[in-house]
């Protein structure tokens, strides 16, 4: 059975990625996809959103602006890891219709709460949009189906030593929403960075054909460091690496800073196929004044069951993976068209 989801991304080359797959994935049915300022501002983010989804052929889906701003701080970009477009070096055509009226907070609420618990919620920016539909609608958090996020990490972060970007573009938006009384299920930094589009895994996307040589690569080939800690260090020399990124004799490297880790497709995967992931319960609070740690999502494996409000995704398939993102790839190359309007 399909799921149904709603995405709501900020594009963002790795949230394009996700909307590819989404739309090829035989597993999931893309409702719809909601926008927000992040990895570029809002404009940006939904004219993204729109370029893409018509570019794979996701073309009955509609896209919907929301929050052009965090709720309380200034806005943060991430145009040094994505380019000012926000999509990399990606050749594609400006939209060719304009977004959907309304607001996204309106969408997501008004979307699921007329199909309750059949709707994934998938969130892969930052967490305005959710912290204001919940704060609206707080019968939200009972009426989706599941609620997954790409951000955070038990771990360390990419934009400070504590935070993971999405969060830290809007703590208290991400405070709110890890309070709100769902179970949020936080695809982070601990899985996405091994995540990686190796050049093994990019070869395998070059028969693709115009997804692959005007979204996949050049996207993937623009897509900058995004600032973890192992990324900044070269690869040992003299191991090789198999068809999935990883060393053949087994033992745990640095990745290059060419291997761009596909973060937001990571989220949309999981809903897809839950045995990709491995997720462990725990509680999850977000520090909002810290000086040096603001962002931080702090992760408390050992929290009793009655105050637990995550799973954290600790561990995940690579090979399984690349073999489920490249397969919706796939469908998405077959049913595009060849002709010059792509």
């Amino acid at each position: 059975m399909t799921k149904k989801i709603i995405l709501d991304c900020d594009p963002g080359i790795d949230d394009a990625l996700a909307i590819a797959f989404a739309e090829g994935s035989a597993d999931i049915d893309l409702l719809g996809i909601t926008t927000v300022a992040g990895n570029v501002g809002l404009d940006l983010t939904t004219s993204n959103a729109q370029r893409v989804s018509e570019f794979v052929g996701a073309l009955g889906v509609p896209v919907t602006p929301g929050s052009p701003a965090p709720l309380l701080r200034p806005p943060m970009d991430a145009r040094h890891v994505h380019g000012d477009t926000g999509l990399g070096g990606a050749l594609l055509p400006p939209p060719r219709s304009r977004p959907a009226g309304g607001h996204a907070i309106d969408y997501i609420i008004e979307t699921i709460g007329a199909d309750p618990g059949q709707i994934t919620l998938v969130a892969t920016g930052p967490l305005t949009n959710i912290a204001l539909a919940v704060h609206r609608q707080p019968k939200l958090v009972s009426q989706v189906k599941d609620f997954v996020i790409m951000g955070g990490s038990s771990g360390r972060g990419n934009v400070t030593p504590a935070a993971e970007f999405n969060i830290a573009a809007d703590p208290e938006a991400a405070a709110i929403v890890f309070r709100a009384g769902w179970t949020v299920t936080m695809v982070g930094l601990d899985v996405t960075l091994q995540a990686r589009a190796t050049p093994a895994v990019r070869d395998r996307m070059c028969p693709l054909g115009l997804l692959a040589s005007r979204l996949l690569l050049p996207g993937l080939e623009k897509y900058a460091s995004d600032e973890d800690p192992l990324s900044a260090r070269p690869r040992e020399h003299g191991h090789s690496r198999d068809q999935d990124g990883g060393d053949r004799d087994g033992q745990v490297r640095a990745p290059a800073v060419d291997d761009p880790a596909v973060h937001d497709v990571c989220a949309v995967a999981y809903v897809a196929d839950h045995g990709l992931l491995g997720c462990l319960p725990a509680r999850v609070e977000v520090e909002t004044v810290g000086c040096w740690t603001s962002g931080m999502t702090v992760t408390d494996f050992r929290a009793p069951a009655a105050r637990q409000n995550a799973l954290v995704a600790t561990a995940i398939d690579v090979r399984g993976f690349w073999d489920s993102v490249l397969a919706a790839y796939t469908n998405v190359a077959a049913g595009m068209s060849t002709g010059a309007d792509r």
